[in-house]
């Protein structure tokens, strides 16, 4: 497999995805960047309990997300085609982040960072990655993506 595989994910921009204006309202941009790590990591080969909380299990290290920033570069209204390249990058043993490059065609849309920090569950307290997260992040760096 590819890191394109799961490195590169496409949607289309939905009408409930936009506000009264017709375009696409500034708070999906960072639902589609967690659901794009979600994919992501998904597409590799990670299952969503082994990473995320769910009513079954709690994962004994959680990854919240400490920072986040968003650039907006064109509109994107109903029916846009949107790409979404993810970069992510090891910062430290207990950090990460992913880089977000939306496209529509060919023209460069919207750009995004979220920044993750490695906790225990339990006790709140910096930690080490889980290797889940380390194998991703080691296999997204070794191949390259073609430009959008």
């Amino acid at each position: 497999m590819a890191p394109s595989d799961w490195l590169l994910l496409c949607r289309t921009v939905r009408f409930g995805d936009t506000d009264g204006a017709g375009v696409m309202h500034f708070q999906q941009l960072l639902r589609w960047c967690h659901e794009a790590y979600e994919e992501s990591l998904e597409r590799f080969g990670l299952k969503a309990g082994e990473i995320f909380p769910t009513q079954a299990r709690m994962p004994a290290v959680a990854l919240p997300i400490v920072h986040c920033s968003a650039d907006f570069l064109a509109p994107l209204v109903c029916g846009d085609p949107l790409a979404i390249r993810l970069e992510p990058r090891r910062l430290d043993t207990g950090s990460f982040e992913v880089q977000f490059s939306f496209s529509s065609g060919e023209k460069a849309a919207a750009r995004a960072l979220t920044r993750h920090l490695a906790i225990e569950a339990a006790s709140r307290q910096r930690c080490s990655l889980p290797q889940p997260i380390n194998r991703w992040l080691e296999a997204s760096t070794l191949g390259t993506i073609q430009p959008l």
